[in-house]
């Protein structure tokens, strides 16, 4: 009696299946003679040295040697203001209400300037100015790598989610956390490599801002609504209440043998390997990430650092998921009530930033403390900026999209601390100096990270893709 595990391949191999084999086996026979004349046959691959194929989420070298090993993206949905949060400009306060002196290309009719309802202060050794409404990111301003000068490409918020986070804004692309996942890997197997917190839902074009496209399914964004609090709603399934640990094992092993053979006749097809995967990875989870979801083992000092309320917990769950090798995690605020403030601009920016500020400032100042300052890349920005006009379409206190020139800011050891680039007009309606692309701060991020953006492609439908498609250029200017 045989000892071995019988191979279910076996079972269901018919009369045409053994011919196929047949003939592929002779002609292997053939190209294996062929390379052993010329010399060209290695040695047989390690476990740790098979295709990425069959080990997805192994970590990886990048092309050269990167700062930065994770990434936290503070995505602000809906569009802050720049001339609100982190570009004064005084000349709105001597022409508000007024037209301005040029006609301002935007999506909708708006009227006069409409100053700033916020005061501006310098802070740090820098002196760099930041609104009254982001207080505690403030005292950081000295580690801040502002970019004032951001453009994109149209005022619409669906392209321009698409072309921040996927760098297409037509077309379905990978997005940049699945990009970043296939080209590191992750050092933790029993967590998601590419994790989404976003709070109540799915915002505008939903999965698709984190979404893998043609790249295997495995390097896809895993979404977590964070609205929630305890671990058995945060994560669904979490725990498998009929049986044990040892059982799971048995059960998943035998699904994941009948799916690989399932998956061999239908010639290695990728959503039934992503299935795979995630059944695996959804397995290792159980344990991992009930520890990492859980700011409870925090010391309350800790979580009074960070303050109360859903983006405090997503934000300190962030940190907690950066220290455990999740390499790409993407924090979403303003989901449900975004940044897109069209009216009432002075009390809902000024509740949207009480929101998240206690808890940004608490994350640089942690990872600081941590030692991790030096080898993760922090990101806050949103899609796009708003005008320095007021919109007439709405109750003329609010403002429109803006894609001309906005803000977004860099913190970590990569990039240079208590810098400003670029700068937009005089109003803050447009990028004049320094301009900087979304595909070039898409270069820049892959560069921290030891990525030629050029290089970082996967073929597909005949061509190599990219993140940057066919443009963008590193900003070294940023970068320490």
């Amino acid at each position: 009696m045989s000892h071995h595990k019988p191979d279910l391949e076996h079972l269901f191999l018919n009369r045409r299946e053994l011919l196929k084999r047949c003939g592929t086996g002779l002609g292997m026979l053939s190209l294996s003679a062929m390379l052993g004349e010329e010399g060209m046959l290695g040695s047989a691959a390690s476990a740790d040295t098979l295709p990425n194929a069959l080990h997805p989420l192994a970590p990886r070298a990048p092309h050269f040697p990167g700062k930065v090993k994770r990434v936290i993206h503070l995505f602000m949905n809906g569009g802050p203001s720049q001339v609100d949060t982190f570009d004064p400009k005084p000349m709105l306060t001597q022409y508000h209400g007024k037209p301005l002196p040029a006609s301002l290309s935007t999506e909708r009719k708006t009227g006069a300037a409409y100053k700033s309802p916020f005061a501006f202060k310098k802070y740090g050794k820098s002196g760099i100015e930041v609104s009254e409404i982001f207080p505690n990111v403030a005292q950081h301003v000295d580690d801040l790598c502002i970019i004032r000068s951001m453009h994109a490409d149209v005022p619409n918020h669906e392209p321009s989610l698409m072309l921040l986070n996927c760098g297409d804004s037509q077309k379905e692309r990978p997005s940049m956390g699945s990009w970043v996942l296939y080209g590191l890997g992750t050092v933790n197997q029993n967590l998601p490599g590419f994790i989404v917190m976003c709070p109540g839902g799915y915002p505008i074009k939903e999965g698709n801002n984190w979404r893998s496209a043609f790249l295997p399914g495995i390097y896809q964004g895993t979404y977590i609504n964070t609205a929630n609090s305890r671990i058995d709603q945060l994560i669904e399934n979490i725990k498998n209440s009929d049986l044990d640990s040892k059982q799971q094992r048995q059960q998943l092993d035998l699904v994941q043998e009948m799916n690989r053979h399932h998956e061999q006749l239908h010639q290695q097809d990728a959503q039934l390997e992503a299935r795979i995967q995630s059944m695996e990875l959804a397995y290792r989870m159980q344990m991992e990430a009930t520890d990492a979801f859980d700011i409870s083992k925090e010391p309350q000092s800790v979580r009074d650092r960070y303050g109360s309320g859903t983006q405090a917990r997503q934000t300190l769950i962030a940190r907690r998921l950066a220290e455990r090798g999740v390499r790409y995690i993407q924090v979403w605020h303003g989901a449900g009530q975004p940044w897109d403030n069209h009216e009432d601009i002075e009390t809902n920016h000024r509740m949207l930033a009480k929101q998240c500020d206690q808890a940004i400032g608490a994350l640089l100042t942690d990872l600081k403390e941590r030692g991790m300052w030096e080898d993760t890349l922090v990101i806050w920005g949103g899609e796009f900026g708003r005008t320095p006009v007021v919109e007439l379409q709405a109750k003329a206190n609010g403002r429109d999209h803006n894609h001309w020139g906005y803000t977004t800011w860099l913190a970590g050891g990569a990039v240079k601390g208590g810098y400003v680039h670029g700068a937009t007009d005089d109003f803050g309606f447009k990028a004049v100096e320094k301009p900087v692309h979304v595909h070039d701060l898409q270069a820049t991020i892959l560069h921290t990270l030891g990525f030629n953006h050029e290089k970082l492609t996967y073929r597909y439908a005949g061509r190599d893709f990219r993140l940057t498609d066919v443009e963008g250029s590193v900003v070294h200017e940023l970068l320490a």
